[in-house]
């Protein structure tokens, strides 16, 4: 398969990225962190299937100008793999204290920015034969199961995500696209700017069990869920 996954360079997107092509897909890599080298180190193992494509998904001309770059090597998509977001933590992070500026570059990022690359590659998976899209989103999301007090930015876009994924659900489902949407847990990743040693999965654990979910062929397809990296399905 021909796979698309925004913010590949580290944590759950480079685990994911290494497990397709472990399993020997075809894997064009968004790369937003220029001076992040460890995609060019795995390209160097699969050197004719990954592909590093650089992209910022929140501006639409880096979205546009990695469409025209991966369309130089296929015109078509099986799969694609929303995974780009920020966490937006800031020390005003609380009632009455928020940084509107950073709320609204998360919401761009962590809502929007799915939207831009779902519309602007939607052509190329017509063409392609999986159909499948995908997103990363989290129990943050959930308005019902939702204990937070604080990551306004971070909870509030991952909200406004899930209800963009029913939509199009929706409106697609019946055209044969095939969707997942996917709380991956706590890992040990660079969420926090940094690797953390807190967490309930590493990188490449995390990575197998997004890749086995979003690929598992026992899935009803009729039906929308956000399903835990532990199998849990949460209200969302």
């Amino acid at each position: 398969m021909n796979i698309l996954i925004t913010g590949a360079d580290r944590g759950l997107g480079y685990g994911m990225t290494e497990e397709l092509l472990r399993r020997g897909h075809t894997v064009f890599a968004g790369q937003y962190l220029n001076k992040w080298n460890e995609l060019e180190t795995l390209q160097q193992q699969y050197p004719e299937r990954l592909h590093l494509i650089s992209l910022d998904i929140g501006s639409q001309d880096s979205v546009d100008e990695a469409k025209r770059r991966i369309m130089q090597t296929t015109d078509r998509l099986d799969a694609i793999i929303n995974n780009a977001g920020v966490n937006g933590r800031s020390p005003d992070d609380e009632p009455f204290k928020q940084n509107y500026e950073t709320m609204l570059e998360v919401y761009n990022i962590n809502a929007i920015g799915a939207i831009r690359v779902t519309e602007a590659f939607h052509d190329m998976l017509e063409k392609g034969s999986g159909k499948r899209l995908m997103f990363i989103s989290s129990e943050a999301g959930s308005v019902t199961e939702s204990g937070r007090t604080d990551f306004y930015s971070y909870c509030m876009s991952k909200a406004a995500l899930n209800m963009y994924v029913k939509i199009l659900f929706n409106r697609l489902r019946p055209d044969g696209y095939r969707f997942r949407l996917y709380h991956p847990g706590w890992i040990k990743s660079y969420m926090g700017g940094q690797l953390s040693d807190r967490g309930e999965l590493t990188i490449a654990e995390a990575g197998e069990r997004a890749v086995d979910y979003f690929f598992d062929q026992q899935v009803d397809e009729e039906q929308l869920v956000l399903r835990g990296y532990n199998g849990r399905i949460l209200s969302f």
